[in-house]
């Protein structure tokens, strides 16, 4: 059949040219449209019911909210996790779903539930379901700023006219607003004055909530022409609400809630606070980016939407940008990116080498984009981001992917030695490609299914590795697939003119001389040679230590054999669940003592706020202290999350990072952060806490600076900078962490 396939592609030659051409263009669509970030999503299928019920006590949302709701969600299809958290006003129930379940499938079940609640929940008591996002939807941050603007006419403008404005956007899946005060009436009773009119707070709370409305009525005919009753009683002012009347005396005379109480505008009572580089508080907004989609793509459409939004706000209202994950993304794909330009380009440059004839190259060069871009095209289709372990899989096929191309080349250049111009130069081409070709094809779906092991894989891992094999695998599916089809009406086009022979190529030439000896070598000593490979393999793959050094006892010899652990390689290798990845960003995290005033909390936040940004390196920092108002963001007030935005390290001052024997001890961002971890220390000397302070990493060496143990950053994958310490005299933990600032709850 693949003999049948390699004449009809020469027979065929405009089709197969026409094919090529359609797989092009669909390959260079799909690098125009296909989704960027940074690493695969590693989250799981995830429904977030968040209730809200004001001014109720932990143990009783547990009990009337939680409970009910999670209890309930048991039941639901393919979830296998359900966990409920309760705080102090509202509650949070996490479903969990089983790998591969459709995200909005399982919206709708946690819906059709919902409804099943029924009466069990308190009245007016409505869960809600959370953003359609996962745990690392947090794409943008910004934060509003005026001198002339209070904290609360800075939050009603996020909420009542930015909130809107972003959340239009294609690919957005809510904007969340923390920090500054929400405006609300306030009404302070006095019950000697309530008493002294006999009336009661329940009245005062009917009166007022039935005073706050608009009542429609019938029309009237008036001069010809028809007007529509209504009634106007929407409070509008605190001169309006003071005006409300909650009955009358015994003398008839209206009775106004101001006479009985105190009405004034005031802040809502708050679970978050936002600060901006240790200037004070501030206003921010969090969006979050919906499920799939492409979140380069949304930060750019959200920064043209914002700047655009702008421009409705008075002049001296602007803005900052607090975290922009765009800025990873593209490094880490323009990285890729260029390693895979650079293995082209030595693909091409071996090429040349071996076969010393440029239009011959040239199969191979042309080959190798074209399956590049069949892997996208097919990536593109099947909802695949483009991120580090997608190109990442295009980048171990590169090389494998031009071998059948080259051995074809080179089989066509002996046949036309042998027959050149004795034959008709497509019959030549044809024999020569069928010749190879169907062998060559079977060893390249060889590799191909090596990776079908790596689809077997579940949960997370599954999700970082799974993008990999998919790419290598389309990779080297669309090189075989050329390799019989377009691979040879390239030879029979190109390979033309005056063709070098093999024994006059001085590479070919060196390189025979160099092997010979060696195939001579181990051929000869076969079995010893055999014998070599296995002792080196065993000795290389050996677990020493769980063989030999922890079944002696203590002593000289467990401690002579222990000595022999490092000349064991494989028993020695660490490992790593993810690969590293400098953000160039972090998230400083540290925890209070439980039950933190709000004014203490904004106090501490403030001052670790103001010394973080006195460092060079340091471009903007922007502090949270509680939860944002978002169904992603459970964060209880005692937590502070502090993202640190740092500047391009060409911009960073020069420091030594060599010892005295000029070894080089810590890269550049390493001290940085020890300098920040120092810094931190002395925050928490003030505040009366021991603290020692380690960094674990894998991307910076090691330097020990003072009592601060660094070894790098790469808090994205789960490597966090702990601050740790114990107060002696109460006995209490204190932990804090410091990671890079893509990581964000779910």
């Amino acid at each position: 059949m693949l003999q049948a396939i390699i004449d009809f592609s020469l027979r065929n030659r405009f089709l197969v040219l026409l094919g090529t051409l359609a797989l092009v263009l669909a390959g260079v669509y799909a690098v125009r449209t296909i989704p960027l970030d940074a690493i695969p999503d590693l989250s799981d299928t995830q429904v977030i019911i968040y209730t809200e019920w004001s001014g109720q006590a932990p143990q009783i949302i547990q009990d009337q909210v939680t409970y009910p709701i999670s209890t309930k969600m048991l039941s639901v299809p393919h979830a296998k996790v359900v966990r409920g958290y309760s705080f102090y006003g509202f509650s949070f129930v996490y479903v969990i779903f089983d790998d591969g379940t459709d995200p909005y499938w399982a919206r709708s079940r946690v819906l059709e539930y919902l409804s099943a609640l029924g009466g069990q929940l308190p009245a007016g008591v409505a869960p809600t379901l959370g953003p359609d996002a996962t745990g690392v939807g947090w794409a943008f941050m910004y934060t509003l700023h005026s001198k002339d603007r209070s904290l609360a006419e800075l939050r009603s403008m996020q909420d009542w006219y930015l909130k809107y404005q972003l959340s239009s956007v294609d690919g957005v899946a809510e904007v969340a607003s923390v920090g500054g005060f929400v405006k609300q009436y306030q009404v302070s009773v006095d019950p000697l004055k309530l008493r002294a009119y006999g009336l009661s707070l329940s009245d005062v709370a009917e009166t007022v909530k039935a005073s706050n409305g608009e009542v429609g009525g019938r029309s009237v005919e008036m001069a010809e022409k028809e007007f529509i009753i209504r009634v106007r009683g929407y409070v509008n002012d605190v001169a309006d609400l003071r005006k409300v009347a909650l009955g009358v005396n015994k003398n008839g005379t209206p009775i106004l809630l101001g006479e009985v109480a105190n009405v004034q505008l005031g802040p809502d009572m708050r679970r978050g606070i936002a600060e901006s580089n240790g200037e004070g508080e501030t206003v921010g907004g969090i969006v979050v980016a919906r499920y799939g989609a492409n979140a380069r793509q949304v930060i750019q459409d959200v920064k043209a939407r914002l700047d655009q939004a702008m421009k409705g706000l008075p002049p001296d209202v602007g803005y900052t940008i607090a975290y922009d994950r765009s800025a990873l993304i593209e490094r880490a794909v323009e990285t890729l990116e260029g390693k895979l330009v650079e293995e082209s380009l030595v693909v091409a440059v071996v090429c040349l080498l071996f076969l010393l004839h440029f239009r011959s190259a040239l199969v191979a060069i042309i080959i190798l984009p074209i399956a590049v871009l069949t892997a996208l095209a097919v990536m593109n289709a099947q909802g695949i981001s483009s991120n580090i372990m997608s190109l990442g899989g295009i980048a171990i096929a590169i090389g494998a992917m031009v071998d059948a191309v080259i051995i074809m080349i080179e089989n066509a250049h002996k046949h036309l030695e042998r027959e050149g111009g004795k034959r008709p130069h497509w019959d030549i081409i044809r024999d020569a490609s069928i010749e190879v070709g169907p062998t060559l094809f079977y060893s390249l779906l060889v590799i191909t299914v090596s990776f079908i092991p790596v689809f077997t894989l579940q949960a997370q891992e599954g999700r970082l590795f799974k993008p990999l094999a998919f790419t290598k695998t389309y990779s080297m599916a669309a090189a075989a697939l050329l390799s019989i089809t377009l691979a040879p009406v390239l030879m029979g086009y190109f390979i033309r003119g005056r063709i070098l022979p093999e024994a006059r190529n001085p590479v070919n030439r060196l390189l025979i001389w160099l092997y010979h000896p060696v195939i001579d070598f181990v051929i000869r000593f076969r079995w010893a040679v055999i014998v070599a490979a296995g002792v080196l393999v065993a000795w290389v793959f050996l677990p020493w230590n769980a063989l030999v050094v922890s079944r002696l006892p203590d002593g000289p010899l467990r401690e002579a054999t222990t000595s022999m652990s490092p000349l064991f390689p494989f028993q020695n290798l660490g490992s790593e669940f993810m690969p590293p990845l400098n953000e160039g960003d972090l998230l400083y995290m540290p925890t209070t003592f439980p039950g933190i005033s709000p004014t203490k909390a904004r106090e501490v936040l403030q001052q670790t706020d103001r010394i973080i940004k006195t460092f060079p390196e340091v471009e903007n920092v922007f502090g949270k202290v509680g939860r944002a108002e978002t169904a992603t963001d459970p964060a209880p007030f005692d937590m502070i999350e502090t993202t640190i935005r740092l500047k391009d390290e060409r911009d960073w001052p020069a420091v030594d990072i060599h010892d005295d024997a000029g070894r080089v001890i810590a890269e550049p961002v390493a001290i940085a952060v020890g300098a920040i971890d120092r810094a931190m220390e002395r925050v928490a000397a003030r505040l009366g806490d021991r603290v020692d302070i380690g960094a674990s990493g894998t991307g910076y060496g090691h330097v020990v600076v003072g009592q601060a143990d660094i070894q790098g950053f790469d808090g994205l994958h789960g490597h966090r900078l702990a601050l740790g310490g114990h107060d002696d005299r109460r006995g209490v933990r204190r932990d804090a962490a410091v990671s890079a600032g893509g990581w964000r709850r779910g």
